[in-house]
């Protein structure tokens, strides 16, 4: 990756909807964060430990106007309302109607860099009525803005696809945003051998597997058993497990124990849960780069986007239309190993959750390598 020019004059920026500190730690190297906001009083308590000296609001209904000389807005609006296993309710629903106050505030200052996160199922969710109503405020704002589905396994071992929208008054955000592309497919099933751990989720089987080769799928901040829950790997050697939260963190981009001070308010559970809801840190961190370090877009092949058709995955919209982008799920490929990450020791994956999982996985008759089945089974006689 391309490293940024640290002579280069900081932003300033304003992260909505912060969470644990994803888009602060990203835009370290380009931005100085003057003002956060978040609500969840746990992700506050992260906030203030490891951001003490930065302002932080609770409501962004609270926040009347931004700092004067803001120049990149952030914000990782709520998907509670949006996602494929939330309650879809959309841009009605309470959680995710929030992003209406990142346009209110856009209306009484304009803002040279948005940035807005949310998951990729809202460009499905009742038409892409979401993805409608946020592209079509910013083009009413005068902005440029471009949007494409990332996938977090580009940069480290964990499959995350997650929709960023970049928009600018006066610059070009596809030369940002849709400029770089890996075109082979990345964390792909080898069902001839089984020559890498393959992450998954032990929570499901029956409908989902989330299979992913040398990673982990979605971290989540719930899970089918009502709980967030880490993902489950199986390692060619036979052992089963689930990565400790340390490790999660790092798979998120974020440094080991970042999350630990919530040991001293709330459950140890609950750190999954705000890495579940966060950024990955090192996608955020090649859109800041691309920021200062942006290359040329080709926009030759693009197609112009029907009212009322599906979505795509990546698009842009420079003037009155909108194209839709061929651009990739990764913008990049980097080179690592998911065992690496493993710094810190596994919790083995109980009978009992096995044995459930399996069972789901026959009932629910997924595509699965046979080694795969035939791994579980003899994690379970060992078991026994």
């Amino acid at each position: 990756m391309r490293k940024c020019n640290n002579n280069h004059k900081k932003y300033r920026l304003v992260s909505l909807f912060a969470g644990i500190g994803g888009f602060e730690l990203a835009f370290e190297k380009i931005a100085n964060t003057i003002l956060m906001c978040e609500i969840d009083n746990v992700a506050q308590y992260i906030l203030k430990n490891r951001f003490s000296s930065i302002p932080l609001v609770g409501d962004i209904r609270d926040i009347k106007t931004l700092p004067d000389n803001t120049e990149i807005l952030c914000a990782g609006f709520p998907c509670q309302d949006l996602s494929s296993v939330g309650e879809k309710k959309g841009m009605l629903g309470t959680r995710s109607s929030l992003v209406k106050e990142v346009f209110r505030l856009l209306k009484t200052q304009k803002i040279e860099w948005v940035v807005i996160e949310n998951v990729s199922f809202m460009l499905r969710l009742n038409k892409g009525e979401t993805i409608e109503k946020i592209t079509s405020e910013l083009r009413q704002l005068g902005y440029k803005w471009a949007y494409r589905t990332i996938d977090s396994i580009a940069f480290v071992p964990q499959h995350r696809a997650r929709v960023f929208i970049v928009a600018s008054l006066t610059h070009d955000p596809r030369n940002v945003l849709l400029s770089d592309n890996y075109n082979q497919s990345i964390g792909t099933v080898n069902y001839d051998a089984f020559d890498a751990p393959l992450g998954f989720y032990w929570t499901e089987g029956k409908n989902a597997l989330g299979l992913v080769q040398n990673a982990i799928p979605t971290i989540k901040a719930g899970s089918t058993i009502g709980i967030p829950s880490p993902p489950a790997i199986a390692f060619p050697n036979g052992v089963v497990a689930m990565p400790n939260i340390c490790d999660a963190e790092a798979l998120q981009g974020f440094p080991r124990n970042w999350t630990l001070p919530t040991e001293e308010i709330a459950k140890k559970t609950a750190r999954w849960k705000l890495i579940g809801n966060a950024v990955t840190v090192d996608t955020v961190s090649w859109i800041a780069n691309k920021m200062v370090h942006p290359s040329s877009y080709d926009c030759s092949k693009d197609r112009i986007h029907i009212p009322g058709s599906n979505w795509p995955k990546a698009a842009w919209c420079i003037g009155s239309d909108i194209y839709e982008s061929k651009s990739t799920l990764y913008p990049l490929k980097t080179e690592y190993k998911l065992e690496d990450y493993m710094q810190e020791t596994m919790t083995p994956l109980s009978l009992k959750a096995t044995n459930g999982f399996v069972k789901r996985l026959r009932e629910g008759h997924l595509k699965h390598p046979q080694y795969f089945y035939n791994t579980l089974n003899e994690y379970i006689t060992k078991l026994k």
